[in-house]
């Protein structure tokens, strides 16, 4: 296991580090021949980036709890200490790095090809209660959710903070494997968190609505579940939902957009480190939608 202590203060994120392979391709993808793409290769990971982001606007002290293969530890490593995060990342004996390849397209918007790898493999043994000493809050990735493993580790983490009366967050991530998981089981396993930060289909599916019914109507009904709700919409900013009603509309700039991978982490980075620093939930959901804002204009998931 490496990384540094923390300090008190510190936002405590518990997620996913992968290994990134970004693919651009501004043509449409061509059957049985090459298509054009600038391809690189970056870390990346939904709490990986989010910790990244949230330490960009400010937050004084990150850490983050991840599991990571032992093939691109280091490398790893260095990336998150260098965005000012301070990771504990436990080295997996068997199974390597979580891969994601995330093909753009013209319109910047992206498909993601997944594999877990280590990530999946995050355990309760792999819990201190140390973590939470001095932590103000606690952020929790969606993709724990999805495997049995890092699930039963998110409940401990979960019951941890509750008990030491440590808000917490939760990014949905994923509306495909939340499809799979069920959504009853999702919000099952969430029950007890303070704010849920889901996309506009992650929304409509958890309150178990219809794609055509209003992201506001889902925003509303999730809030009576969770006491904050804020639902991010892309190019139209974000949503803020408190006790079954939609308190607040945030837009967003209009900015020329690259590549969306890591946008909702953005928001997500974004939106912690202004409720840490007190501000309210819709000035929190405006500083998310301008992190988002600068995550579209470059390639990959984290802040340059």
């Amino acid at each position: 296991m490496t990384g540094p202590g923390v300090e008190e203060g510190a936002l405590l994120v518990v997620g996913d580090v992968v290994t990134d392979v970004v693919a651009v391709h501004p043509r449409p993808l061509a059957p049985d021949t090459d298509t054009p793409a600038r391809i690189r290769t970056l870390p990346g990971g939904a709490g990986a980036n989010a910790a990244c982001w949230a330490s960009r606007a400010g937050v004084a002290e990150v850490r983050l709890l991840a599991r990571v293969g032992a093939e691109s530890a280091r490398w790893h490593e260095r990336a998150l200490l260098d965005a000012g995060v301070r990771p504990r990342l436990v080295v997996d004996p068997d199974e390597p790095t979580g891969t994601v390849v995330a093909l753009v397209g013209g319109d910047a918007e992206r498909t993601f090809l997944t594999d877990g790898g280590a990530s999946l493999r995050l355990s309760p043994a792999d819990w201190a209660p140390g973590l939470l000493d001095g932590a103000a809050h606690l952020h929790l990735s969606g993709y724990l959710f999805f495997a049995d493993s890092s699930r039963e580790l998110a409940r401990v983490a979960l019951g941890a903070a509750r008990g030491r009366g440590v808000p917490v967050s939760v990014d949905p991530a994923s509306a495909g494997f939340l499809a799979e998981l069920g959504p009853r089981r999702f919000l099952d396993a969430v029950a007890g968190v303070t704010v849920l930060l889901p996309n506009e289909d992650e929304a409509r599916l958890l309150a178990g609505l219809p794609e055509t019914a209003g992201t506001a109507r889902a925003a509303a009904e999730l809030s009576r579940r969770v006491p904050l709700v804020v639902v991010t919409r892309g190019a139209a900013g974000a949503l803020v939902a408190e006790g079954g009603r939609v308190t607040a509309e945030v837009g967003v700039e209009s900015v020329r957009a690259l590549d969306s991978t890591g946008a909702g982490d953005a928001f997500t980075g974004g939106f912690l480190a202004a409720r840490l620093a007190g501000a309210t939930a819709a000035d929190s959901a405006r500083a998310g939608c301008r992190e988002a804002a600068a995550a579209v204009g470059r390639l990959g998931g984290r802040p340059a």
